[in-house]
């Protein structure tokens, strides 16, 4: 089929003609072509009677050639030259123009495809030279077939040039595919690294190939060599893995050094080092050596948890009892208390801190430890251990805080602890809370209970995030919206609540007078904050176990646990007072006051609400601004 198409086409590019996406590269096409036909054409008689020149599309010159008898031509010559070459572009022909000194004629060099020109040719020399148009043209076709010969090698040369670089980036993929796929059929950490090696060996056979391990590896393989960090202003290797990037250097005979970090999903593992001759390294190669060592470090980072697996099926196994437990809680107190009995209970550690971040405060407050001196303690984020895991977001592991103490730790000083391991408490990527182990022996925690912190904080972090929400979307349920007080059912439920063990307690009902004027007058904007500025007032007015919530539209209740009606009278007129003084625009509110006993016939939240209500109807009748308390029928 291929010679077939061969027979039929003998030169495929025999009709390949400059299109518009040709023409940046026009100029030097003419300029380059024109000097090559120079060459070739030197020896017409043309070349000695006159000068050629070369135009592109938008008369400039790209070209001069032969001569004009010594004399450079003149500003009106010039002006000549350049009327012919305009006429034929204009005209697409042959254009003749003359002056009293000079005869320019200007042919049009046309495309292969259609008539349309893409150049002039002009031939200009002294009045009466005897050089005839139909030479001039002949001379013209010769110029365009050295130019689209010149054009024509120029397209094969870059198709050629394309071609050997799609099969050289064909091949590579090829082989990094391979190479990939072998790497990832490997289960050990040995057949990895070995692989790997091999593989940069057979893609570049002249290089050296080192890889710099920043794990414990016994292997005896002198290509694989611990990560060290010396001096890391020169040392390439210990810069491209700090830097989680590749570095190069170049020694004076021209080698080049190429280091670039071997890293997994989890880290950076190593760095693998090639050293290249010079003259033998290619730019272009990087991305495929990045690519086997990205491919590397996560098969490297499969075997070794691949290695791991068994020993880290109890861990698991902790970790899931765990998570079950801290489900069964959505209160934070509860989930810190829990957490502080599993942690010393799995690593066997004598003391344990749990501290969470309060915003408010921006302090950090224990919330749970089995140190009574440590209870409700709190400290700064930039106090001891909490400080550094508060600023640097990562865990920690300490061996003998007696012989490094980096900082100063009341945990550790109260309970002579030696070893300490901490992890942060993360939520949405904040640190909100830490937790503290600590043993009296030094030494006492190994890496693996460390790592096991880290992940066992990771869930106690998302039992606080589900605890935190739920907490959240209970306070969203029972608070209105607008004024930030509790919401009706909410009073309801807790006066409820308090009836069946507190002895006697006191509601009063609170209602802005001329609220709908207000509402009519200054608008409903003005209305909501005047609602605001009451409720602000009342939550100022009332105790921390006092419950104020909206009752409806533009009135509120206070229910006030405890209270009878004498001390509810003067709570509701320094309310009645507040309002009146220091909302803008002015308002006034009417108060009806009831309470109830253990010994009224009927206790219930509906009678409350009654007499209140009643109380209520009556203050806004006898002329509003004014508190009714109600009687007990």
């Amino acid at each position: 089929m291929v010679n077939e198409w061969k027979v039929e086409q003998p030169i495929w590019f025999a009709n390949e003609d400059i299109h518009e996406a040709d023409e940046p590269y026009l100029p030097n096409l003419l300029a380059e072509s024109f000097s090559a036909w120079r060459d070739e054409a030197s020896g017409l008689d043309s070349f000695q009677l006159g000068q050629f020149r070369i135009y592109a599309k938008d008369a400039s010159c790209h070209g001069l050639a032969g001569g004009t008898n010594g004399a450079e031509p003149c500003q009106d010559e010039e002006d000549t030259m350049l009327a012919a070459v305009l006429l034929a572009l204009e005209h697409r022909e042959t254009r003749i123009s003359s002056s009293d000194t000079l005869e320019a004629t200007a042919i049009p060099i046309r495309r292969r495809s259609d008539s349309s020109s893409f150049a002039v040719l002009l031939f200009a020399a002294r009045t009466g030279t005897p050089v005839g148009r139909n030479e001039l043209e002949a001379v013209a076709l010769h110029f365009r077939s050295c130019f689209y010969r010149f054009f024509e090698h120029l397209y094969v040369k870059d198709l050629l040039q394309q071609q050997e670089r799609t099969d050289r980036e064909a091949n590579r993929r090829d082989a990094l595919f391979l190479a990939a796929k072998r790497l990832y059929d490997q289960t050990d950490v040995t057949s990895v690294l070995s692989e790997m090696l091999h593989s940069l060996e057979t893609l570049y056979p002249n290089s050296i190939v080192h890889l710099y391990l920043s794990q414990d590896y016994v292997d005896g393989d002198p290509r694989i060599k611990p990560l060290m960090f010396k001096n890391t202003a020169h040392d390439i290797v210990a810069q491209a893995f700090l830097a989680g990037k590749p570095a190069t250097e170049y020694e004076r005979d021209g080698t080049m050094r190429l280091a670039v970090p071997m890293t997994g999903k989890q880290a950076a593992y190593g760095v693998l080092c090639i050293t290249v001759g010079q003259g033998k390294w290619d730019d272009s190669d990087l991305p495929a050596v990045m690519l086997v060592a990205d491919t590397a470090g996560t098969a490297f980072e499969n075997a070794k948890l691949y290695e791991q697996s068994n020993l880290l099926i109890n861990e698991l196994r902790l970790i899931n009892e765990m998570t079950k437990r801290l489900n069964q809680s959505l209160r934070l107190k509860e989930i810190f208390q829990f957490a502080t009995n599993e942690l010393l209970s799995i690593f066997d550690a004598d003391y344990c801190c749990v501290l969470q971040l309060d915003k408010p405060t921006n302090q950090f407050i224990v919330k749970s430890s089995n140190v009574p001196a440590m209870a409700s303690e709190q400290f700064s984020p930039e106090y001891g251990f909490c400080g550094i895991i508060y600023r640097t977001k990562e865990p920690l592991i300490i061996s003998d805080y007696w012989n490094t103490r980096v900082v100063t730790s009341k945990l550790m000083d109260n309970t002579g602890s030696r070893s300490l391991i901490a992890a942060p408490i993360f939520v949405d990527g904040e640190v909100v809370g830490v937790i503290l182990v600590t043993h009296k022996i030094p030494n006492f925690f190994s890496y693996d209970n460390y790592k096991l912190l880290q992940v066992m904080s990771t869930h106690i972090g998302l039992a606080v995030t589900n605890a935190s929400l739920h907490a959240e979307v209970r306070r969203m349920v029972i608070t209105d919206n607008l004024t930030g007080l509790h919401a009706r059912h909410y009073l309801n439920e807790q006066i409820q609540s308090r009836q069946r063990k507190d002895p006697f307690g006191s509601l009063i009902l609170v209602d802005i007078d001329y609220f709908k004027k207000i509402n009519d007058t200054y608008g409903h904007q003005v209305g909501d904050r005047i609602l605001i500025q009451v409720s602000q007032i009342i939550s100022g007015a009332i105790r921390q176990g006092d419950i104020a919530a909206r009752w409806g539209g533009e009135e509120l209740a206070i229910y006030l646990p405890g209270i009878r009606t004498e001390q509810a009278l003067r709570i509701a007129e320094r309310i009645r007072k507040q309002v009146a003084d220091e909302t803008n625009p002015t308002v006034t509110v009417s108060c009806g006051v009831s309470e109830w006993t253990f010994d009224n016939e009927r206790i219930s939240v509906e009678s409350l609400f009654y007499r209140a209500d009643m109380a209520l109807y009556e203050a806004k009748h006898k002329g509003r601004n004014r508190i009714i308390v109600g009687e007990i029928s």
